[in-house]
């Protein structure tokens, strides 16, 4: 498969994806909560805390909270903990 050769706009918008990709990850984490709330099935609950799960590796969020919060599946954990996530993030910016 021959390499992919991006313009310098291209480039640029790559970059910045990846510059903001916790800020992404953690709004993602956001909209996963609200489904979790409302969820009617357990089928549809399950697939949302592998999606959880996925986003939580992604955020390189250490393994012991993340095994903490999935053992769990309690979204008032994940909710609690995505709350000091932002706080977090918030002073870091």
């Amino acid at each position: 498969m021959a390499k992919r050769e991006y313009t310098e706009h291209q480039q640029h918008i790559i970059s910045k994806y990846y510059d903001h990709l916790d800020t992404i990850m953690l709004h993602k984490l956001q909209e996963l909560v609200s489904e979790l709330y409302v969820a009617d099935s357990e089928t549809k609950r399950n697939r949302l805390w592998q999606r959880v799960h996925k986003a939580l590796v992604q955020l390189k969020i250490p393994a012991p909270i993340v095994e903490h919060i999935l053992a769990q599946k309690d979204v008032e954990v994940l909710a609690r903990n995505l709350q000091d996530w932002l706080r977090a993030g918030d002073r870091k910016g």
